[in-house]
């Protein structure tokens, strides 16, 4: 499929680059790539698809690319190669874009910045992250691959906290991928290369600016770690995003960036600072109108959860979380086989995505299971 983009554009909307940015804002599309020898290309629902555009040629992108760029930006990009910068159209769409050269000759790569940010409802998030949200002190860790919608999922949840609560949020993000208007809470976002050198800086200076919530954007090295947990020793609630599968995973992946001598003592620490862990992948869905569904694992850090991080048993964590759905906990399986039962999700894609096909199968059946056999 190729997408649209017009050819004419009248000088009132600015430069001419502005054409491609309005093309990915009609499309939906979350990116835009100009590269020299192809034509203009978006981003959608994951995959990249050509457009009806030009074949761009190097001269073209450099005519364009320099139409944006202020001399600084400019005299920035001949030195070092490669430029981040954000680029704002009407006052309300934003474009966090990345340009560097390539074999010699200019590429652009532009990522669009939302302004919507779904509610729970209509992400279909369940309660749960709502009451994660009023807490008001510890670490919540939203986990999964790349495309898996923690980022989105994340965003809803602090937008919660901005809609419901007079607080301080910060957010330390790379690259900012939601903005947040001010409601019941300032909310000041910095965004790695644009307003700070790096996550290390940031970190550095972030008790001095007085926040209540902050969200660190990836959780990536063990400084970013220690960094979330000790400002939730001081008193705050934390957010960040981690790769990894579900709640056991995600402890083994933390601490693996501690050296081995560290990480006795960080696993006493993040047992006290944990607060929750949640899970999360997409998968299609049957109903009209919602391309994908969250099926999520959910664990909320109670006395048991806590006892057990500490001891290193943290395999043992998802029995708590099936014996506890009463606080709000939530079985990846055991959701999966919800989303099939209520027409949501075709068993085929619940099979892709269950963490082991058996117990979906048996629990499709109406079978339970714990982690030492049926109940």
């Amino acid at each position: 499929m190729k997408l649209p983009i017009e050819s004419q554009i009248s000088s009132e909307h600015g430069p001419e680059l502005n054409k491609f940015f309005r093309a990915a804002i009609k499309t939906r599309a979350s990116d835009l790539h100009l590269k020299a020898g192809q034509p203009p290309k978006l981003r959608l629902f994951g995959e990249l698809k050509k457009t009806t555009g030009e074949v761009m040629t190097a001269q073209r992108i450099e005519e364009l690319v320099y139409g944006i760029l202020s001399p600084v930006q400019k005299e920035s990009f001949l030195e070092h190669g490669t430029l981040d910068f954000a680029h704002e159209i009407d006052g309300e769409h934003r474009f966090r874009t990345n340009i560097f050269r390539q074999r010699g000759m200019i590429s652009l790569a532009a990522r669009r910045v939302n302004t919507v940010i779904p509610p729970f409802e209509e992400l279909h998030l369940p309660k749960a992250l709502e009451q994660i949200c009023e807490t008001r002190q510890g670490l919540v860790l939203v986990v999964g691959t790349t495309g898996c919608g923690k980022t989105t999922t994340i965003a809803s949840m602090i937008d919660h906290i901005n809609h419901t609560r007079l607080c301080h949020i910060i957010t330390i993000e790379d690259p900012i991928e939601y903005l947040f208007k001010d409601d019941k809470a300032i909310v000041s976002q910095r965004e790695i290369g644009l307003d700070v050198k790096n996550f290390e800086e940031a970190l550095t200076y972030l008790m001095r600016q007085d926040p209540d919530v902050v969200f660190i954007g990836e959780m990536r090295d063990a400084k970013t770690v220690s960094a979330g947990m000790r400002a939730v020793e001081t008193g705050h609630l934390v957010f960040g995003t981690m790769h990894s599968a579900n709640a056991a995973q995600c402890v083994h992946r933390l601490l693996d960036l501690f050296p081995q001598d560290e990480r006795n003592l960080v696993r006493q620490t993040l047992s006290i600072a944990i607060k929750a862990v949640v899970s999360q992948v997409l998968v299609p869905c049957l109903k009209e109108g919602v391309d994908r569904m969250p099926a999520l694992e959910i664990l909320i850090a109670n006395a048991s959860v806590r006892k057990l991080i500490s001891e290193g048993r943290e395999g043992d964590l998802p029995s708590v979380i099936r014996s506890s759905t009463e606080e709000g906990m939530q079985d990846l399986t055991y959701n999966l086989c919800e989303l099939v039962k209520e027409g949501y999700v075709d068993p085929k894609d619940a099979y892709k995505h269950a963490p082991n096909i058996e117990e979906l199968k048996m629990a499709l059946k109406g079978i339970k299971t714990t982690a030492s056999g049926i109940l």
